[in-house]
């Protein structure tokens, strides 16, 4: 079983602590990327908001308003209001990294309105995840506690916690395609009516990337994990 710890064995912390090194050090290089760019004035001189505006009328959606919200990092687009929201970093600067994300949130916007079909997928689980992936992790843990003293009870809330905690990973690889797609049809667009110049699309394609890594690593992360407590319940 390995060197027990707090209810964990040694390999638990050989599948996590990877993990969450590549996590921060993908987080600290989007940090570094968004600054970056951030100092690339536009050559076309538009504010991110006006760049939303733009491509929500461009693609024949005029049911969504764009709003600023508190915070960095926290750009994201609300279907069931149907607002794209815009951090203050992006909603009313001129620059490559504000134009990348602003884009990219108004994809998931014509995603909403075209009807793509791992949106609406996404859309499906988020409920559903919200109370199973967080209760499963509890069960997990409660289960490991119970192997010892109460094997069967510990093998059953096992069993409910990995089938909760999989339903979360099955969401983290369903979003994958749902940001991919976003900012590829933010990046087309974005070239097309030539609101960037080239130097300008290289800086917008690099930031959605390493943006795009962080879903990559959570999604890697949360099967390394399941995978590891799917063995621990088989021994």
């Amino acid at each position: 079983m390995g060197y027990q710890y707090y209810g964990y064995d040694l390999e638990y912390y050989m599948v996590v602590i990877p993990i969450v090194l590549l996590s921060f050090f993908i987080s600290q290089r989007l940090k570094y990327k968004m600054t970056k760019y951030s100092k690339q004035n536009l050559s076309s001189a538009m504010t991110g908001k006006e760049i939303a505006e733009k491509m929500l009328n461009d693609n024949g959606i005029y049911d969504v308003k764009v709003i600023s919200v508190k915070g960095q990092l926290t750009d994201h687009y609300n279907p069931s209001k149907k607002t794209v929201n815009l951090s203050e970093s992006v909603y009313n600067q001129r620059n490559a990294a504000a134009a990348a994300v602003a884009a990219h949130e108004c994809g998931h916007a014509v995603q909403h309105a075209k009807g793509y079909e791992w949106l609406r997928m996404r859309s499906i689980l988020v409920p559903f995840v919200g109370v199973t992936s967080n209760l499963g992790i509890y069960l997990i843990i409660g289960g490991i506690f119970l192997m010892g003293s109460s094997p069967l009870v510990g093998e059953t809330l096992l069993s409910l916690g990995i089938l909760g905690f999989a339903s979360g990973t099955l969401f983290s690889f369903v979003t994958l395609p749902v940001e991919f797609d976003a900012s590829n049809r933010a990046i087309y667009w974005l070239e097309r009516k030539r609101i960037v110049n080239q130097r300008e699309l290289v800086a917008s394609k690099d930031a959605l990337k390493w943006a795009a890594m962080t879903y990559v690593v959570a999604a890697l992360g949360s099967l390394a994990q399941l995978v590891y407590f799917w063995t621990r319940m088989r021994r």
